[in-house]
């Protein structure tokens, strides 16, 4: 699938092991890797999630907060030997799992790295929803956790701030086949399989998320929502003016009464200081 790669619905059939791809790579690049605590609670639990934020992205929005390695600005080149060995590090620094942060371009050289070493923690497969089922069912092997973004369901939206007017064509039918995930949680409250949706409120689109809730909620009662008002303007947003502020508590609130209506019960929720580049992490590559 690398040679002709269609890992990603672009499908750009580019050469990756000779050329860079739509997403903007073709071997293993990663921006950083490390313990990082402010993932949802039962990922990140004690410890903190073991992510491995690699470069590149088929999807590619305007907003991303992680723009510098999404658009490959900075990020170091490793081999698949290197990432196996970034697992096993990463489990003996007390890791509560191995995160993988924007996996879909690179599925196929983490399913190689895990072949080399599968640590015994859970896999986090950290996604932003555009997936094809064909390339889920590689990650399927390796993975335990699914933690995909539902980013749009208006193809206005999607195709306003990522180009693509068909991401909800191939992110409902994702999210199915990640909500079948089996929920295992311990006494403790560590998740050691399943799936958590999250769902980032954007300015002037409450709308929209009222809708994916709603989709979310014809999903197994196993599957657990997060609910995100963190949103702060970054990235390449000089053209659009509605997305250089926070969101209002106005939508918020008509998101957070969207769930209430629906009845989601398992349900993780933001408060106001959840935004800001405090958050985002400092790429290290």
């Amino acid at each position: 699938m690398i040679k002709n790669c269609s890992l990603c619905p672009v499908s750009c059939e580019a050469d990756r092991l000779k050329r860079a791809g739509y997403c903007g790579v073709s071997g293993v690049k990663i921006a950083k890797y490390y313990l990082h605590p402010y993932e949802e609670p039962p990922v990140s639990f004690k410890n903190g999630s073991g992510c491995v934020f690699f470069c590149g992205c088929s999807l590619k929005c305007v907003f991303c907060q992680n723009f510098e390695l999404s658009r490959v600005r900075r990020g170091k080149d490793i081999t698949v030997e290197e990432l196996a060995d970034i697992f096993r590090e990463l489990e003996n620094m007390g890791a509560e799992n191995i995160n993988l942060v924007n996996p879909t371009h690179y599925v196929e050289h983490i399913a190689k790295a895990f072949a080399l070493y599968k640590p015994n923690i859970p896999v986090v497969y950290n996604t932003h929803g555009y997936e094809k089922l064909e390339t889920l069912r590689i990650a399927d092997t390796f993975t335990d956790i699914y933690l995909p973004d539902l980013k749009f369901i208006d193809p206005l939206l999607s195709s306003r701030y990522t180009g693509k007017a068909n991401y909800a064509d191939y992110a409902l039918p994702a999210m199915r086949f990640m909500a079948e995930k089996p929920l295992k949680m311990r006494e403790d409250g560590k998740m050691l399989s399943g799936t958590i949706i999250r769902h980032l409120i954007l300015p002037l689109a409450a709308y929209d998320s009222v809708n994916i809730i709603k989709f979310v909620s014809t999903l197994p009662k196993s599957v657990y929502f997060s609910l995100m008002s963190q949103y702060t303007p970054f990235g390449d947003i000089k053209n659009f003016k509605e997305l250089q502020r926070i969101i209002t508590p106005r939508e918020y609130k008509k998101a957070l009464a969207a769930v209430e209506e629906c009845g989601l019960e398992n349900v993780f929720l933001q408060d106001g200081d959840s935004s800001g580049e405090n958050f985002i992490p400092t790429w290290d590559y």
